[in-house]
């Protein structure tokens, strides 16, 4: 667990899971700045050399966009998506951290949606719900591998005892299981 995590951390409490966003989120910023550099270089060698301040500016534009990419690639770092078994937090943010928290007890309801470009490269968005509260902690996106995040975390706030068997041999075990 990265040490930028220790200031949240409080005594007691067991880490369950803790994963960044998935990647994938940085690739339209990357794109960007391949396609950018690609017009860049086409442009400034069909510019005729009696104009190189066109040039000039679509470099610092291009330099501006990949500033851009890397300080999101810097905010993709520092985020976390924590799960302990007291609470789920959400930390980000560089220069202003941000942390949204949500107790382990809260949680009344726990979904979790993925388009099909999610299903493929195994990302999602989960969805938190309380008992009739506003939580800070509500909607998260972009995170990985969300079938096994989302039994862990389910287990995890609503017990494993209670969870029902998964799998394939899901409906042996369930009827073998004590009635009571």
């Amino acid at each position: 667990l990265p040490a930028l995590l220790d200031r949240y951390w409080v005594p007691g409490e067991r880490l369950v899971v803790a994963v960044r966003r998935h990647p994938v989120q940085l690739a339209a910023p990357v794109g960007a700045v391949v396609l950018a550099f690609a017009l860049l270089l086409w442009i400034t060698t069909a510019l005729p050399p009696s104009v190189p301040v066109v040039g000039d500016v679509l470099f610092l534009a291009w330099f501006a966009l990949l500033a851009r990419t890397l300080w999101r690639f810097v905010q993709w770092r520092v985020a976390w998506f924590v799960v302990t078994d007291r609470r789920l937090l959400l930390t980000r943010g560089v220069l202003r951290r941000k942390v949204a928290m949500m107790p382990v007890t809260k949680v009344t309801d726990m979904s979790y949606n993925q388009s099909l470009v999610g299903r493929v490269l195994d990302y999602g968005q989960f969805q938190m719900e309380s008992a009739g509260q506003s939580q800070s902690l509500r909607t998260v996106s972009w995170l990985p591998v969300p079938d096994r995040l989302y039994r862990t975390i389910c287990a995890e706030v609503f017990g494993a005892d209670r969870m029902p068997p998964v799998g394939p041999d899901a409906a042996r075990r369930r009827r073998r299981r004590p009635r009571g």
